[in-house]
C-alpha cells in the first residue's frame, strides 16, 4: 500500500545528498530504480506505489502525481519535506536534516538509496530517462499515454523464474493485505 510518508522520506534523502534540488523527472526515475532494487531484494517495493509506463519510462504512479497535480498532502508527507514543482526542478524544504529525520526508511532501505545514487546519480535527467528505456524491460512504450507496469514484469526483466515470480506475486499480494489492515486499524 502507498506510503507518502516514506516517498516523501525517500525524496527528501536522495535530495538531501545531491545539491537540494534537481530535475523532478531524475527524482522519479531515482525513485523508481529504488524501488525496483528493493523488489530483486526483498521481492516488495520501499514506496508501496504502482508502477506505470510513460513515454519518458517507467515511474511511480502516485509519486508523480503529487509531484505534477499537487494532489493534497498528509501532515509530514510530500509537501513537508518536497517543495512545489519550479522549472521542471523539485527541491528540499526541510533544513538541517539528519538520519534521524528519516524515521519511516530503515538502514537497510537507505543503503538502497544510498547504492542507487551511487549509480545513477550523477547521470543527468535525460541520461537517466534512456537508461531506463534502455535497460528497465518492463518498460513498454505507451505511445503517448501510459500503461501500468505489473510487479510480475518487474520480477521477470530481473530474471526471476517463473517458480520465484509466483512465489514472490503470492508475496505481495499478502503484504498489501496486511498494509490495508494495519492502515484499517489506525
Amino acid at each position: 500500500m502507498f506510503s507518502e510518508e516514506r516517498t516523501a522520506q525517500m525524496a527528501a534523502y536522495l535530495l538531501s545528498k545531491k545539491d537540494l534540488q534537481m530535475a523532478y523527472i531524475k527524482l522519479l526515475k531515482l525513485l523508481y530504480l529504488a524501488d525496483r532494487s528493493a523488489l530483486l531484494k526483498w521481492g516488495e517495493s520501499i514506496t508501496g506505489d504502482c508502477f506505470v509506463s510513460m513515454p519518458q519510462g517507467p515511474v511511480l504512479s502516485q509519486t508523480y502525481d503529487l509531484i505534477k497535480s499537487g494532489t493534497a498532502s498528509s501532515n509530514e508527507g510530500w509537501d513537508y519535506w518536497i517543495s512545489d514543482e519550479k522549472n521542471y526542478e523539485v527541491s528540499l524544504k526541510q533544513e538541517n536534516i539528519n538520519r534521524d529525520c528519516f524515521d519511516e526508511l530503515s538502514d537497510s532501505e537507505l543503503e538502497i538509496l544510498d547504492d542507487v545514487l551511487l549509480e545513477f546519480g550523477n547521470m543527468e535527467k535525460f541520461e537517466i530517462v534512456k537508461y531506463t528505456h534502455d535497460h528497465c524491460a518492463e518498460w513498454e512504450n505507451p505511445n503517448g499515454s501510459s500503461y501500468p507496469i505489473k510487479p510480475e514484469a518487474i520480477f521477470r526483466a530481473l530474471g526471476k523464474s517463473e517458480e520465484e515470480v509466483n512465489a514472490l506475486v503470492h508475496h505481495n499480494h499478502t503484504q498489501h493485505q496486511l498494509d490495508s489492515i494495519i492502515n484499517q486499524l489506525k
